[in-house]
C-alpha cells in the first residue's frame, strides 16, 4: 500500500497471524502482491455486519454442541468489545491480514482462545456473501428514508406554490399549461417507483447464505434456519429465508446488481430533476431561485450565480451508471463458484450507495431553499399558443374529426404568425377565414384558469386534481 515501504510491508507479512494463511504455504506473498490483493482498505465498512454474522454463527455452534455456553459468552463479549473499539475509532486495521474478516478474527482470537473455533463450518466465501447481503439490506432502509425526505420536499414546494402555472414542455418547446405542483409531483411519482424497485430488491436480498461454506456446505449439522432467524432473514410470516444451493449462494451477486440498477435509475431521475432546476434557475427561464448555499460564483465574472450543486447532482449520475456497468462486466465471464474477481464488487457498491445517498440529501435540501419566481412563471404561462390544442378540442366538440381540427388550428397558428399577432388577438373573421365553425365564444378558450379547470380527470393538471394529488401525497408521506 502507498505509504508503507517494502521492508515494513514484508515485516508485517512475516509477523501476521497465521490465521491469514493456511498451512499449505511456506511463505507469504511479496509486499507488492499483498498490497495488490488486500481489501481491508475498503471492506472494513462491513465490520458491523461481520460481527453480527459471527455472533449468530457462534450461537448456532453452541446450539449444535461445538461451543460451550461459557465459550459462547466469551466470544460474544469479545465481539462486542471489537465493535465498541471500531465505533470509537480505536481499532487498528492491518493490511497484512487482507480483509475485514481476518482482521476481526485475528484480533478476537488473540483475546479469546475459544474464538479459534469460530470459523468452524464457515468459509470467507459464505461469510462475505452474508455480510454483503446484510449491508445492502441496511443501505436499502437508509435509501428509502432519504427518498421519502426528497418526496416531502417536492410536495412542500408544490403546496407552497399550488396556484403557480408554467408551460409544460415537449422537445424543450412550450407545449401546454400545467401547474408547477403537477410538474413537481411527476418526480414524486418517479421516486415512488424507485422505492418500489428497492423494496423488491430487498425481498431477494433478504436470504441467508451462511452455511454454504466455501461452495459445498458442511459435514457438520449446521442449523441454517436458526442463523437466519437470528439475523432477521425471515419473510412476513417469520419463516426463515435461506439459500437453496450452496454453489449459487457463494457466487451470487445478483442482489448487488439489482441494488446498483435501482440506484442507477434513481440517479437518472435525480439527474432529470437537476436538469429542470438548472434550466429553471437560468436567466432565460427564471422560474426559480436556488438558495445561495447551493450556488457558486465565477472566478472571473462577478455577476454569476452558477447552479453547481444541481449540476453535480446531474453529473454524479454518470458514476452510478458506470458502477452498474462495471458490476455487470465483472460478473459476465465468471465460472462457478467464488472467484477473487468478486473482491472488486465492493468499491462499486460502496461508491454507488455513498453517491446516491449524498445526492438525495443535497437535492432535498436545495429544494427546501428554493424560491419560485411567480411573476416569471405567469408571464411564460400567458403565451396563448399553449392553448392551441384547446382550439382543436373546441372544433372536435363541434363535430370535426380531430385530424382535421389539428390541421385547421395549425393553419390558424400560421396565420397569426404571418399577421404578427398573438393567437388570442386574432379577430373572429380571421378565425373564420380558416374554419367557419369557430364562433364568437372562441376567445373564451384563452382564459387560462378556465382552460386548466377543464383538465380535471385523474392525473391531469387541473387545480382541483392537483390539490387532490398533493393531499394524497401529503397523507402518504406523513
Amino acid at each position: 500500500m502507498e505509504g508503507i515501504d517494502d521492508q515494513d510491508a514484508t515485516m508485517k507479512r512475516k509477523n501476521a497471524s497465521p490465521i491469514s494463511r493456511s498451512g499449505r504455504f511456506s511463505e507469504g506473498p511479496s509486499a507488492d502482491v499483498a498490497a495488490f490483493t488486500e481489501s481491508v482498505s475498503f471492506d472494513w465498512r462491513l465490520w458491523r455486519q461481520d460481527l453480527l454474522g459471527s455472533m449468530a454463527h457462534a450461537a448456532m455452534l453452541q446450539r449444535i454442541g461445538i461451543l460451550s455456553k461459557k465459550e459462547l459468552r466469551a466470544i460474544v463479549k469479545g465481539l462486542d468489545q471489537l465493535g465498541a473499539e471500531i465505533a470509537a475509532g480505536q481499532f487498528q486495521w492491518d493490511a497484512a491480514l487482507e480483509d475485514v474478516h481476518m482482521n476481526l478474527e485475528a484480533k478476537l482470537t488473540r483475546r479469546v482462545p475459544a474464538a479459534a473455533k469460530l470459523h468452524t463450518g464457515r468459509s470467507r466465501n459464505d461469510q462475505v456473501a452474508l455480510d454483503m447481503r446484510l449491508w445492502v439490506l441496511d443501505e436499502i432502509h437508509a435509501l428509502l428514508k432519504a427518498i421519502r425526505h426528497l418526496q416531502k420536499a417536492l410536495v412542500e414546494l408544490g403546496e407552497a406554490n399550488a396556484e403557480v402555472i408554467i408551460p409544460g414542455y415537449t422537445h424543450l418547446q412550450r407545449a401546454q399549461p400545467v401547474a408547477l405542483a403537477h410538474h413537481l409531483l411527476a418526480y414524486v411519482e418517479m421516486f415512488q417507483r424507485d422505492i418500489s424497485r428497492l423494496v423488491d430488491c430487498h425481498r431477494r436480498t433478504n436470504v441467508c447464505p451462511l452455511g454454504s461454506g466455501a461452495l459445498a456446505g458442511s459435514t457438520l449439522p449446521l442449523d441454517r434456519e436458526f442463523v437466519a432467524r437470528q439475523l432477521g432473514f425471515v419473510d412476513q410470516r417469520g419463516r426463515p429465508q435461506i439459500t437453496q444451493n450452496s454453489l449459487d449462494a457463494v457466487s451470487d451477486r445478483d442482489f448487488l446488481v439489482e441494488f446498483c440498477a435501482a440506484a442507477a435509475l434513481l440517479a437518472v431521475h435525480l439527474s432529470r430533476l437537476a436538469e429542470d432546476l438548472v434550466l429553471w434557475a437560468g436567466t432565460e427561464f427564471n422560474f426559480i431561485r436556488l438558495g445561495d448555499a447551493f450556488t457558486t460564483g465565477s472566478s472571473l465574472m462577478p455577476q454569476k450565480r452558477n447552479p453547481d450543486v444541481a449540476e453535480l447532482a446531474r453529473g454524479k449520475s454518470a458514476r452510478v451508471i458506470g458502477n452498474l456497468v462495471a458490476l455487470l462486466t465483472l460478473l459476465k465471464g465468471l465460472p462457478m463458484t467464488y472467484n477473487r474477481d468478486l473482491q472488486e464488487d465492493k468499491e462499486r457498491l460502496f461508491d454507488t450507495a455513498d453517491t446516491i445517498r449524498a445526492t438525495l440529501r443535497v437535492v432535498a435540501a436545495m429544494l427546501r431553499d428554493s424560491r419560485v419566481n411567480k411573476a416569471a412563471c405567469a408571464a411564460a404561462a400567458s403565451d396563448p399558443q399553449l392553448l392551441a390544442t384547446d382550439l382543436a378540442d373546441y372544433l372536435v366538440r363541434k363535430g370535426m374529426p380531430f385530424r382535421q381540427a389539428h390541421h385547421a388550428v395549425g393553419t390558424v397558428v400560421a396565420l397569426a404568425e404571418k399577421l404578427g399577432k398573438p393567437l388570442n388577438q386574432l379577430s373572429l373573421p380571421e378565425f373564420q377565414s380558416v374554419e367557419k365553425r369557430f364562433d364568437r365564444d372562441v376567445h373564451s378558450l384563452f382564459d387560462l384558469p378556465r382552460a386548466l379547470a377543464r383538465r380535471e380527470m385523474t392525473g391531469a393538471p387541473g387545480p382541483r386534481e392537483v390539490r387532490r394529488q398533493l393531499a394524497r401525497w401529503r397523507k402518504r408521506l406523513s
